[in-house]
């Protein structure tokens, strides 16, 4: 008998792709084509495989289907053409003014934490204030680069027996990454929502957010006391390049007086 060799996945063609990223957008061919200004029937076409699409036209679907940069590549070279959004380091000389921009706000929102993170959640920057936050972390693996702050959150040996409002936080951050997981269909999210759904902690709050406040805040235990925040999340707003399509700074604001006061004296500033 002869032993058969495992074959590799077969290549998305651009219909499947296109498929795909319709059904992830609950849109019907009709809704596509009308939003793309082709015929339906052509749609139909470019899906089946019978007919070819130009660059300009998978780009023009790729937008109406609001495709993250990262995957209109992949729909490019499904369809025969090259990627035309380079994605460079963070480090790279072309992006120095994005990251000299980055380094600006973050360094401006000092005494206060700030941070980017990439596309995965792991952290790629991060302004003074957010040390001493992290000060006591039980599991020293996860301050090991990258760190994921997702993971450095949740774990039950990371910031999670800090976080006083643990239960309300976790579903916080746990439907964020779901509502990610269904805009990109990224495997390595959804792997990491399985992974941070199996830590140990509390059930989530029945019946969702009571609605007393405007936001979900972060209530943090640290030596300086109970400390409260609210958080932001800026990205640039018109990125060419996949590495800033994917950035996210993520800033944190004192809640209430006592807050700011303490984030002042641990970084030696006047309020």
């Amino acid at each position: 008998m002869t032993a058969r060799t495992a074959q590799p996945p077969a290549a998305q063609t651009l219909g499947d792709e296109l498929r795909t990223w319709r059904r992830r957008r609950r849109m019907s061919q009709l809704d596509l084509a009308l939003d793309a200004g082709v015929s339906q029937r052509h749609l139909s076409c470019v899906e089946s495989g019978r007919a070819s699409a130009s660059r300009a036209m998978v780009l023009r679907l790729a937008e109406c289907l609001d495709v993250p940069l990262r995957e209109r590549n992949v729909l490019l070279l499904a369809a025969g053409y090259a990627p035309v959004f380079p994605q460079r380091p963070l480090d790279d000389p072309a992006l120095g003014p994005a990251r000299r921009a980055v380094d600006l706000v973050l360094r401006g929102h000092e005494p206060y934490p700030a941070l980017a993170v990439d596309r995965h959640w792991r952290m790629v920057a991060a302004n003074g204030a957010v040390a001493p936050l992290l000060a006591g972390i039980e599991e020293p693996a996860l301050l090991a680069p990258p760190v994921n702050v997702l993971r450095l959150s949740l774990h039950p040996r990371g910031l999670a027996p800090r976080i006083a409002n643990l239960a309300e936080w976790r579903a916080h951050l746990l439907d964020r990454l779901h509502r990610q997981i269904a805009a990109t269909g990224d495997p390595v999210l959804a792997e990491l929502m399985r992974d941070l759904a199996a830590y140990p902690g509390p059930a989530r709050p029945a019946g969702g957010p009571d609605g007393g406040g405007l936001v979900v805040p972060l209530e943090l235990e640290t030596e300086a006391g109970r400390l409260s925040f609210v958080s932001t999340t800026t990205v640039f707003g018109t990125p060419m390049d996949v590495t800033l399509s994917e950035l996210a700074l993520e800033s944190f604001f004192p809640a209430d007086a006592r807050t700011a006061e303490a984030l002042h004296r641990l970084a030696g500033t006047d309020p």
